[in-house]
């Protein structure tokens, strides 16, 4: 297990320094400190390896949640602040998204040429979905957002709306400051579902 460990972690450094497509199975095995021979293992492949290190990343990066605020005092002795909630979630998830910016360049390069990766990338994004449209719907249920909007639909709009400016950002080297990101984008979420600010 140590060795297999260790090698998810070289692999994890390898593929945010040479991205997916020009990182070698020889250079994970040199940054692991184990013999090419020893990859193969605990790993058929450099897609099997790389699918591992996704899988410890997704925890983190799901993580974010868009929360209605119920469970959150919002530090005013008690009231629900969903505003907080969405505002939270949305750095949460900015905050990861920067800290493993070059997994997700070289999650994009994966999706780019491997239908494998291309699930993967979807199932990452339905865990989020669900949980923001779950969200939503409770907004709605407490008179907090627009009833018409179809919680899951808005929830696939917003998300890709967030995702694709963290990797413009964060990958493509946009300079944004990460608190205007997350002042902008808490604003667009629930101007779009018209929640009232207080």
């Amino acid at each position: 297990m140590r060795t297999r460990d260790a090698l998810v972690g070289a692999a994890r450094r390898i593929f945010e320094r040479d991205g997916y497509l020009d990182a070698r199975i020889v250079d994970i095995a040199a940054q692991a400190g184990v013999a090419t021979g020893s990859f193969y293992t605990h790993f058929t492949s450099k897609d099997d390896v790389f699918a591992a290190v996704l899988a410890r990343l997704q925890d983190e990066m799901l993580h974010a949640g868009v929360s209605d605020g119920s469970d959150d005092d919002g530090g005013d002795g008690g009231r629900k602040d969903p505003w907080r909630g969405v505002e939270d979630a949305n750095r949460t998830y900015l905050e990861s998204y920067r800290r493993n910016a070059g997994l997700m360049a070289a999650m994009e390069q994966a999706a780019a040429v491997d239908p494998q990766f291309v699930r993967v990338r979807l199932e990452r994004s339905r865990v989020f979905i669900d949980r923001s449209a779950a969200a939503i719907t409770r907004l709605q249920q407490s008179g907090l957002a627009d009833p018409e909007l179809d919680p899951d639909i808005t929830a696939r709009a917003l998300s890709a709306m967030v995702s694709r400016l963290a990797y413009v950002t964060f990958v493509l080297g946009e300079s944004v400051p990460l608190d205007t990101l997350v002042e902008t984008v808490t604003r667009l979420w629930t101007n779009a579902l018209r929640m009232p600010r207080d």
